[in-house]
């Protein structure tokens, strides 16, 4: 009598690294502790589900809820051994999924695990505590505007300002771009004030003073640094119009001009060991003053002016190009042609005419002088209808560039005011303009976060209780995203030795910087075949080829997390 085969495929890809992963950082264990299950909860714990559901959301680049159940069971064996314990796709309904969102959206809860979590991540893997980066990104969607809650207009990052959204507030440690503490907050929030909060939360998460906080010219304001400096910590950052003024900027500048300074440069060093002059300055020192109430705070502060040659390179090119196109657009209104309404009066002419070098921010570099001619023409009698003399008008504006305010101008761009408190003994100008320059880590978090493979937006969510939540979870897949790159490249460094055949159709390409979006794309096509044959149960797992195991040796993990998918089951298909 025959007996009954049944064979059954699973992709297991990148799943048993990503559960490796996540059991290292302390997600499980941390979300059970600060988000306890109900007495009468069955299944899955909080951070079980939680796991379950950001493996899939990095493995697929999809935060959909709808879409977890169905790959839960198509992968259900792989998700069992990982685990380590048993499941069914019910346990990853969209209900549970939902409820974790609305866990995740407890605030106090969720400060509490954050802060648990960065710390057992910074002792983990060791990493160096002394400088911090914040800033803020927004997340719009299609939402109906609340006026009391989060989704609100405000000024988008997105570039859409017709849509509701949300602002969120990251402080990342550097040079890492590793999250460490994250606000939430209502989308019509300036960025002023954020930054206050947030150097707060992290001096609560580090525990430790004297780290340099670095952050754009929103930054900048005078109250933000002086709490910086009062809590016996360091501010970088740029100074915008209202904190240097163009009055002191020009003396800054008359400064280099009259070479009454000595100009310091400032090298970038290429891989190859090759390196470029990028930049140049110089500094001076600089008192401050913030009145609080009834305190007077006081104290010095490095002024670090300097002259970058790629922005003073393409701000020439953008101001000429702006310049090109005011004119072009202040002759095309000279010239009538069919199809365009004329201007029916010399206001209505004048405001086109300065709207036009409004919109070009050109104000200052053109003149514009304004004409109205009338022609005269005689259109001679018919029939009953007498000779009558018509009029038409015409306006005209004639413009002149401003050479002397163009080169002012011109000799502006490229140069900028940063302000530390650093002591220069251990932060040189080239170090500021160093560290100040890895600003792309934030921003590249960013766009992981809003794009591949977190894919926050677009956002199919309505209930602000779930938004908030979608953001924590997503926060905490960044986090694995940039531990996993660490952990690599300082292997690479460690060994003196690059990582090859990452890149498709280029298999010899080496490089020293993988990204984690490439070492798990290096996991794909890895199936567990399954045969059930009556009594007896048979797996294969495709062999891991020489760069999967050397990922793996790299993020000091042992092969069995793939091989141990062979031991039999107690729970056969």
């Amino acid at each position: 009598m025959s007996k009954d085969v049944s064979v059954k495929t699973e992709r297991v890809d990148d799943i048993p690294l990503l559960f490796a992963e996540l059991k290292r950082m302390g997600v499980q264990e941390l979300l059970d502790k600060y988000f306890p299950a109900h007495g009468n909860r069955q299944g899955l714990s909080m951070g079980e589900v939680t796991v379950v559901w950001l493996s899939h959301i990095l493995s697929q680049a999809d935060h959909r809820m709808n879409h977890v159940q169905n790959w839960v069971e198509n992968h259900i064996e792989s998700i069992r051994k990982c685990l380590g314990k048993a499941l069914v796709g019910l346990d990853l309904s969209d209900d549970r999924l939902g409820k974790v969102l609305k866990e995740l959206s407890d605030d106090s809860k969720w400060k509490r695990f954050e802060e648990e979590l960065s710390q057992s991540q910074i002792q983990v893997y060791d990493l160096k505590t002394e400088r911090v980066r914040l800033d803020s990104t927004t997340a719009s969607g299609y939402w109906e505007e609340n006026k009391e809650g989060l989704l609100q207009r405000g000024h988008s990052k997105d570039h859409r300002p017709d849509l509701s959204q949300v602002k969120i507030m990251l402080a990342t440690l550097d040079p890492l771009g590793l999250p460490i503490t994250s606000a939430i907050l209502s989308g019509n929030r300036s960025d002023d004030g954020l930054y206050t909060p947030a150097v707060e939360q992290v001096r609560e998460t580090i525990g430790k003073r004297g780290l340099l906080y670095v952050g754009d010219c929103k930054m900048g304001s005078l109250s933000t640094r002086q709490f910086i400096q009062s809590g016996g910590d360091y501010y970088l950052c740029p100074l915008a119009k209202n904190q240097v003024s163009s009055e002191e900027m020009q003396q800054y500048l008359l400064a280099v001009k009259e070479e009454k300074v000595k100009l310091e440069e400032v090298c970038y060093e290429y891989a190859n060991g090759k390196s470029e002059v990028i930049a140049k300055g110089y500094e001076q020192v600089h008192t401050c003053y913030f009145q609080q109430e009834d305190t007077e705070y006081t104290w010095e502060e490095r002024r670090l002016v300097v002259y970058s040659f790629s922005h003073a390179k393409s701000g020439k090119c953008a101001l000429q190009a702006r310049i090109d196109k005011t004119k072009k657009e202040l002759e095309s209104i000279n010239q009538p042609c069919r199809g365009k309404k004329p201007c029916s009066d010399i206001e209505s002419f004048t405001k086109l005419a300065t709207n036009i070098i409004i919109h070009n921010r050109v104000q200052s570099l053109f003149v514009l002088d304004f004409y109205e001619q009338i022609e005269q023409r005689t259109q001679r009698a018919y029939r009953d209808r007498p000779a009558r003399v018509l009029e038409k008008r015409r306006f005209r504006v004639d413009y002149t560039l401003d050479s002397d305010a163009v080169d002012t101008q011109m000799q502006v761009l490229g140069w900028r005011a940063y302000a530390t408190n650093h002591p220069l003994a251990d932060f040189s100008l080239p170090q500021a303009v160093a560290v100040y320059r890895q600003e792309y880590l934030i921003e590249h978090g960013f766009g992981r976060f809003k794009g591949q493979p977190l894919s926050l937006t677009p956002m199919f969510l309505q209930r602000e209780d779930h938004i908030k939540g979608l953001i924590r979870l997503l926060s905490i897949g960044l986090r694995l995203l940039t531990l996993v790159e660490f952990q690599l490249r300082h292997a690479l460094f460690l060994e003196q030795s690059s990582l090859a055949g990452l890149y498709a159709g280029n298999p010899k390409r080496s490089t020293t910087q993988p990204t984690t979006e490439r070492i798990l794309a290096a996991f794909k096509e890895i199936t567990l075949v399954l045969i059930d044959y009556g009594t007896e149960l048979y797996a294969h797992l495709t062999s891991l080829s020489p760069l999967q195991q050397k990922i793996l040796q790299l993020l000091n993990f042992p092969i069995e997390i793939y091989t141990r998918l062979l031991l039999q089951s107690d729970h056969p298909p």
